[in-house]
């Protein structure tokens, strides 16, 4: 991955930075963006490494750390996410999984995948993810990455289109981000009316 990249995720300049430099730290900062605002998941990578005082996550130490310690850590105030303790099991998880299947490196996810549909596959084997999650962390990879293996923006779906603001992928500010949460509002707002349908008289 480019050390050099800049990431608008978090809002903070250290927290981004961090996204910016560590695999892992974009991983689970996705993994945590569910139920919160998107700047609070992707923060929260650096709220962790700052309050395991290190630098970056580190997929073996984290997979090795006793369960309701790691869930106190993500606890403290202000917590990690709305549910801290979910969060922190779904989080070692992620990690233990990685230690598994990677040696603990996040960007072997990534690394030598042949093609897009394969690196989508990859994404949705790790705890946590599902198909539009993945999607999501593919169409990151490839806009704000540069991890851009054959047909990765089909692989993404619409997430991967070019010149839309439909996710974590799009955000490169404020502005983006305010275009995200509105494209957000009005695909929930009108799932739920399709859901409801139409008014009675």
């Amino acid at each position: 991955m480019d050390k050099d990249i800049t990431i608008r995720l978090a809002q903070q300049p250290e927290a981004d930075a961090l996204l910016g430099r560590s695999p892992l730290a974009a991983l689970v900062g996705m993994l945590l963006d569910q139920q919160v605002p998107m700047e609070w998941a992707f923060s929260g990578p650096y709220t962790i490494a700052r309050r395991m005082e290190a630098d970056d996550l580190d997929a073996r130490v984290i997979a090795a750390y006793e369960p309701e310690a790691f869930a106190a850590l993500l606890s403290e105030k202000p917590a990690v996410h709305r549910y801290p303790g979910s969060m922190a099991k779904r989080v070692q998880q992620l990690c233990a999984y990685l230690v598994e299947h990677y040696d603990g490196d996040a960007e072997g996810i990534w690394r030598d995948a042949g093609s897009g549909a394969e690196l989508l596959g990859r994404l949705k084997d790790l705890p946590g993810f599902g198909e539009q999650k993945a999607q999501i962390f593919l169409a990151l990879l490839g806009k704000r990455f540069g991890v851009r293996p054959k047909g990765w923006r089909e692989a993404a779906g619409g997430y991967g289109e070019a010149g839309v603001h439909r996710s974590a992928a799009d955000i490169t500010g404020p502005e983006s981000l305010a275009a995200v949460r509105a494209y957000k509002q009005e695909h929930k707002a009108a799932a739920k009316a399709a859901k409801t349908g139409p008014a009675k008289e």
